[in-house]
């Protein structure tokens, strides 16, 4: 069992989650990545320092999350970080957003990160040092952006979730991307 501290980050194999993921393992944490795609997450893996762990692992896969959050804590013994990062997007006008599309989105970049976040909490409560989770969110869900009214209502979704989590004291700060604390 491994004692260094765990994050799982979640779409780490590029952008802001591959970023993250860079200061996490310089920072000494055993860095676990997910995506979809093997081929990116090993790319990524070759260029982040440190300890850093794939798991190929599509965020749709709901039914499984549990399962998945579970084999992590046994393997690694915590998880003192989840950034939930993964997310996926469509710009279409409003009038061909179909309702399949609009709920692809809502699945991805809502339901999973509820899903993934409750799994998570479980396991964090049981710790003695309980850990932190981090949303990025984005600026669609405060200003609107046209073409991505799926995306906008997920995010706005998602930011909703978190100010109920703060409600209920389990926040010690809040920022963009936001970040509270079990």
């Amino acid at each position: 069992m491994n004692q260094s501290k765990v994050v799982l980050i979640t779409g780490g194999s590029s952008g802001i989650g591959l970023a993250i993921a860079q200061r996490f393992s310089h920072e000494g944490y055993t860095t676990i990545i997910t995506g979809r795609n093997l081929d990116k997450l090993n790319d990524a893996a070759g260029v982040i320092a440190g300890k850093v762990v794939i798991k190929q692992f599509d965020m749709d896969w709901i039914d499984q999350i549990p399962e998945f959050v579970q084999s992590i804590y046994q393997e690694y013994g915590s998880i003192d970080v989840l950034v939930n990062n993964a997310g996926i997007n469509q710009k279409k006008p409003f009038v061909e957003v179909t309702n399949e599309d609009f709920e692809s989105i809502i699945k991805t970049n809502t339901t999973a990160i509820f899903a993934l976040s409750r799994e998570v909490v479980k396991v964090m409560l049981q710790q003695e040092s309980r850990g932190n989770i981090v949303h990025i969110s984005s600026m669609a869900a405060k200003y609107g952006i046209p073409k991505v009214i799926s995306y906008s209502a997920a995010k706005t979704a998602l930011e909703g979730m978190t100010r109920v989590l703060q409600w209920k004291n389990w926040v010690k700060q809040s920022m963009w991307p936001m970040l509270f604390t079990f």
